[in-house]
Order: structure tokens, then sequence, then C-alpha cells
């Protein structure tokens, strides 16, 4: 029997509790949830990617259905490397729809990778890393939209 393996792609610069809430919620419906950090070296980040994996194997540490990966280039070719038929997403609201919709059409275009999508909680659908950023930026209380492992890494 094949096991059911997604790939849940993203920068997680930081992770959020909207990441958290997908990522529960994928492990419902994969054997084995990989999550991926891409690195893009164009991009300049605001936690390093020593500390993105580091946050990331504190806050999934008694999960066996996950493991935690770098990569780089696309996501598509990063799955076939690692046999994951499925690349899991969350959608926030018809902004991300849209451009994760054109994203899943090419990624299928090239490969036969199905792109299975989440909508997050309510409660969390307005968190992203972007504003998460900006409010560590600012000297804002963050510690209501990220899991504890980002707090041990201050700014």
């Amino acid at each position: 029997m094949n096991k059911k393996i997604a790939v849940f792609p993203g920068s997680f610069d930081p992770l959020t509790l909207g990441h958290l809430d997908v990522i529960q919620r994928g492990l419902t419906l994969f054997d084995q949830l990989i999550i991926a950090i891409g690195v893009n070296t164009e991009k300049k980040y605001m936690f390093s990617l020593e500390e993105r994996v580091a946050i990331l194997t504190d806050t999934f540490k008694e999960e066996d259905k996950i493991k935690i990966h770098t990569y780089s280039g696309l996501t598509v070719d990063f799955c076939q490397e690692i046999g994951a038929h499925f690349i899991l997403r969350g959608l926030r609201n018809p902004a991300d729809f849209e451009f994760e919709k054109a994203i899943a059409h090419t990624n299928r275009k090239l490969t036969e990778i199905e792109t299975v999508f989440l909508l997050t909680s309510s409660g969390k659908s307005y968190i992203s890393s972007s504003i998460v950023r900006d409010v560590i930026r600012h000297k804002g209380d963050f510690s209501g939209l990220v899991p504890p492992s980002v707090l041990q890494f201050p700014k």
C-alpha cells in the first residue's frame, strides 16, 4: 500500500498559528507530512534558516508523522525527489485562492502532483507571516500569533 505523503511548503518566516492550524488538520489526511522550508537566496528573511528549522523541529518534536526538510528550486521537483504525491496549502482568503490556484494548475501541468487546499480556521485567517514580522519589527506583542517555539528567538 502506498503511503500518502504530502509536502507543506513555505518560508515559515516565522511559523504562525495559521500554519499550525493547517498542519494539524493536514495530519488527519496524510500518512506523512513533510514541512518543506523553501530556500530563496534572493529573499531577505527575518529568521535564519537554522532558526526556522529549530522552530519547526521543536514545535513538532512529538509528532512522528512530520518530517522537516529544506529545499531550493521547484516544489514539484522536491516532491518527486522524496516520493510525495500531494502538496498541502492553506487558504485564508479569496486572494490566496486565486494565487494558489494558478500555482496548482501549473504544478499539475508539470507533474502528477495534486494540490490539496484547506481553509484556515476562521479565528486564524487574518494571521500571516508578513503581519507577524511587522508586529515584531515594531516591538509589538506577537505571542498570540505564533506557537511558543518562535518566542525563544528574540528579534
